[in-house]
């Protein structure tokens, strides 16, 4: 098991980062341009991984983008940026964010710390504090250490949804050709479409 570390964020920071991502998202969706972060947070200069989602308040609601990764050699304001961009464009869920759906879209931003490469995943997981990625075969999916909380997934449910995120199938991370990472995250999102920020 081999680890590393990443950044605190307080809560400035975060509500920071998530106003990136939307400035991000809006900037790319209505103008086809990249948003620059411009003068950052002292955080942001951290190298570090990140991940943003974008999920529709329409109806039922359903995750309308995501993008990011746990690892990153560039500065977190630019690892945001370039995560809200890719979670909008049409590589992410198949079609493009419109302008129309801007207002009914809420963001969301989970920072990377204290990554793990695990062989033994089921027994080093914690739910609720362990984001989980995984590898195999030319594919890779991840998510959020909320999201089995909010959904009352074990352990071994969420490896299995997040293999078949990944392409995979489930139970796929127990293989010796997987690799399962597994990374602490500070989450924080807008409460409804572009409204207050709170943390996970």
């Amino acid at each position: 098991m081999s680890q590393g570390q990443g950044v605190d964020l307080s809560y400035e920071d975060g509500a920071r980062a998530v106003e990136l991502a939307r400035e991000s998202v809006d900037s790319y969706v209505r103008h086809g341009q990249r948003e620059q972060p411009g003068s950052m947070r002292e955080a942001f200069y951290e190298r570090t991984g990140a991940f943003v989602r974008l999920e529709s308040t329409r109806g039922r609601g359903s995750l309308r983008g995501c993008a990011g990764g746990y690892h990153s050699d560039d500065q977190l304001g630019h690892v945001i940026v370039d995560a809200a961009i890719e979670a909008a464009s049409e590589d992410s869920c198949g079609s493009e964010v419109s302008p129309s759906e801007l207002p009914n879209l809420t963001v969301s931003v989970c920072t990377v710390r204290n990554v793990l490469l695990t062989d033994d995943p089921l027994a080093d997981l914690e739910l609720g504090t362990h984001g989980v990625a995984i590898d195999g075969g030319g594919e890779g999916g991840w998510m959020y250490p909320t999201v089995p909380v909010e959904n009352d997934w074990s352990a071994r449910e969420y490896l299995d949804r997040t293999c078949r995120k990944a392409k995979l199938a489930p139970g796929a991370w127990q293989n010796d050709d997987v690799i399962v990472t597994l990374f602490e995250g500070q989450v924080f999102r807008e409460r409804k479409a572009d409204g207050s920020i709170e943390e996970l």
